[in-house]
């Protein structure tokens, strides 16, 4: 496998509405960024694995450009896009062909004259007769010949991959740094709760950072990245899309996700903002931890609990992050509320992790990502079957099942089907007759007992395989 340093980086850059974010999802192979008529969709760099042709590449999409150097929302967007440019081998200068050069395509050409980086200039929207007459003004940005291509109709991917390569080689780069070995993945053969957990080094542990608008998530990766790779403001909704950055933290490779801030259902109206939410839904199910960020002042609110009930149905591991400790008056205080609040109203889990952190000032930061390895830990655990029937065995003697219709239920064996998050199958006779609460008795003892807190713990129950054994 290739390091990281290695492969071989490509940005698209260009104004507003060209269709960067078009194009990256047709590298990428999938709708990873949001897509709307909306000029300024995207506002941070976004980074997938691309591939045209036998070419394989990491690829950035950026923010539309503009032309402004100040402290604005614009101008800190033009900064993430000139230091995605400062960190690429390659550049592809999009343009609308449609709508022909534009002052703001003029003003980005200059910029770009400026870079050692190597240019390719792709005219956009170049199908049909007004798109081709278009895109020949090209030449006014005086970077040389266009590609033509449609990002939405894949027209023109052959020209771009070809012009890729001799614009690489003529800068002396290997177009083919990003290759790397195929493997086809390891098959998933039947779960072994007995077998050891063997961790894949180079794998990254998938974290994504979720809450409400304007709590300071964008600041905490910022923060832990020791960067400013995210674009952060008094502005509340400045993320859109979510976007995962690599990162390692005491020699564990990290994957980070950075997602939309999630409202109350009745407030979210524009179809972008719909988008929004969807790709956040769509990052806390690829993640395997979860962490929750609620601004210490406000405190937790019903929008809190709502984005953690999601959390854990999808089944990830979920850990909650205060910030803005450092602007609360009495800590005991607002950490018992939190607490007790999330014991009434999240009972699937006991003992959710909860640390306290201040994003601006990185007070706390050293006890993130210690407490998202152990919660992660614990929603990978394996509990060995013999092991799980001796501890069924005593539960069930200590508080027998209860007697439906004068026949007693008998559980009779355990064993773990699944682990991420820890799954048991319970064989018993007349299972759709256990009550809930003996069901709960049962997950709660599981997690006290093999040092599940904090998790979700799920129960499947199974019918006894003999037919006959229904006493």
């Amino acid at each position: 496998m290739v390091s990281e340093q290695a492969r071989l980086r490509i940005a698209i850059v260009g104004r507003p509405n060209v269709g960067k974010s078009t194009l990256f999802n047709r590298l990428v192979g999938k709708k990873l960024a949001l897509v709307d008529d909306t000029p300024g969709v995207t506002r941070d760099r976004r980074e997938g694995d691309g591939r045209l042709g036998d070419l394989t590449f990491s690829v950035f999409d950026t923010a539309g450009f503009e032309d402004a150097v100040d402290d604005s929302m614009e101008g800190r967007m033009r900064r993430q896009t000139e230091r995605a440019i400062a960190d690429s081998d390659l550049v592809l200068f999009l343009f609308d062909a449609r709508a022909g050069v534009t002052p703001l395509d003029l003003a980005f050409s200059r910029l770009l004259r400026r870079t050692s980086t190597p240019i390719v200039v792709c005219a956009n929207k170049a199908e049909g007769k007004e798109g081709q007459i278009g895109a020949t003004g090209a030449w006014e940005l005086g970077l040389g010949e266009a590609v033509n291509l449609s990002a939405e109709h894949g027209d023109g991917m052959l020209d771009l991959y070809e012009t890729i390569v001799d614009r690489l080689q003529a800068a002396g780069k290997d177009p083919y740094a990003g290759e790397d070995d195929e493997d086809g993945g390891e098959g998933e053969g039947a779960f072994d709760p007995d077998a050891e957990v063997v961790e894949d080094p180079e794998k990254p542990l998938r974290v994504a950072v979720v809450g409400r608008p304007n709590v300071g998530k964008s600041s905490l990766i910022n923060r832990l990245l020791g960067e400013d790779r995210m674009i952060t403001g008094p502005e509340a909704g400045l993320t859109r899309d979510s976007v995962s950055v690599a990162w390692e933290w005491q020699g564990r490779p990290i994957k980070l996700f950075d997602t939309a801030g999630l409202r109350k259902k009745a407030r979210v109206e524009s179809k972008l903002e719909k988008l929004s939410v969807g790709d956040t839904i769509r990052a806390v199910k690829f993640a395997e931890v979860v962490i929750l960020m609620i601004d210490a002042v406000q405190g937790i609110d019903r929008q809190d609990l709502v984005i953690a009930d999601r959390a854990l149905y999808e089944g990830r591991a979920l850990m909650v992050a205060l910030n803005k400790w450092d602007a609360v008056e009495d800590h005991n205080k607002t950490l018992a509320d939190l607490k007790e609040k999330l014991e009434i109203h999240l009972p699937q889990v006991r003992g959710l992790p909860v640390v306290t952190i201040s994003a601006k000032s990185g007070r706390g930061l050293d006890k993130l990502m210690p407490a998202a390895l152990s919660i992660y830990a614990k929603w990978n655990r394996r509990v060995p079957t013999a092991k799980l029937n001796r501890w069924l065995s005593e539960a069930t003697e200590r508080h027998p099942a209860p007697a439906v219709g004068g026949r007693r239920l008998r559980p009779r064996y355990m064993t773990e089907v699944k682990a991420r998050p820890p799954t048991f199958a319970l064989f018993m006779n007349r299972p759709g007759e256990l009550p809930d609460s003996y069901s709960r008795y049962l997950m709660n003892g599981l997690r006290e007992a093999f040092d599940m807190e904090g998790v979700v713990v799920r129960l499947s129950l199974r019918k006894n395989e003999n037919p006959y054994d229904d006493d």
